[in-house]
């Protein structure tokens, strides 16, 4: 009897363990739930449909100047097909992708005394400390907008190098609308009272004095 009543405890014993085992294996952590919720909002594509046209002119508009000879023999037509898609992507990143995808915009006024004046802002924070954008967007919104005009500024020099008078103007509206759009975009990043040449000459003091010290410490040791 005594047997049996064992036996029958330990089974017992036995099925609470694997109960709880069982228990414990479905149980969340909260903690990483939320770590691993809070990364999926960072990596995900909030408007894909403004990440999609952010690259779609710029990239058409440079697959167009490269590929011209062998989509028409008319050069009018390639570059009225290029102005056009410059012209859609630069009110397209200026007015819709910049505001969506990193909270940030940038344009020109002019006050009741005639006075043209240049305004550039960003987005506040949420009281909650939430960001405005997610990192996958602010990655494809910062590679595109400055890939695309180095690559503008090296289609310059190579139609100057190479005597092609006829795309220069096409290239140099390339520059101009693209570059304008990056220099709008970074003086929004970096404060719209900092001069971007006044930021360059701190740092590059600041980097000359850390050397300096550097240099004198390991002449004292």
């Amino acid at each position: 009897g005594g047997d049996v009543a064992g036996d029958g405890s330990e089974a017992t014993l036995t099925m609470l363990r694997q109960d709880s085992n069982d228990d414990t294996e479905d149980v969340s952590l909260f903690d990483a739930d939320e770590e691993v919720s809070t990364r999926s909002k960072k990596s995900k594509i909030r408007h894909p449909v403004a990440s999609f046209f952010h690259l779609f002119f710029r990239v058409s508009a440079i697959a167009v100047y490269l590929l011209c000879e062998l989509i028409s023999s008319s050069f009018i037509a390639c570059m009225v097909s290029i102005i056009l898609l410059l012209s859609c992507d630069f009110w397209t990143v200026k007015n819709v992708t910049g505001r969506l995808m990193v909270g940030l915009r940038w344009w020109n006024q002019v006050d009741d005394d005639g006075k043209s004046h240049w305004v550039f802002e960003a987005r506040k924070a949420s009281a909650q400390g939430k960001k405005v954008s997610s990192e996958a967007e602010s990655r494809i919104f910062w590679l595109g907008l400055i890939t695309c005009p180095v690559i503008w500024v090296i289609f310059a020099f190579s139609a100057l190098f190479s005597f092609k008078v006829k795309w220069l103007a096409v290239v140099t509206m390339g520059v101009v609308l693209q570059g304008a759009n990056l220099y709008g975009y970074i003086k929004c990043k970096v404060g719209r009272r900092t001069n971007l040449t006044s930021m360059a000459t701190s740092y590059l003091g600041r980097q000359f004095l850390r050397q300096t010290v550097v240099k004198d410490d390991q002449a004292a040791s």
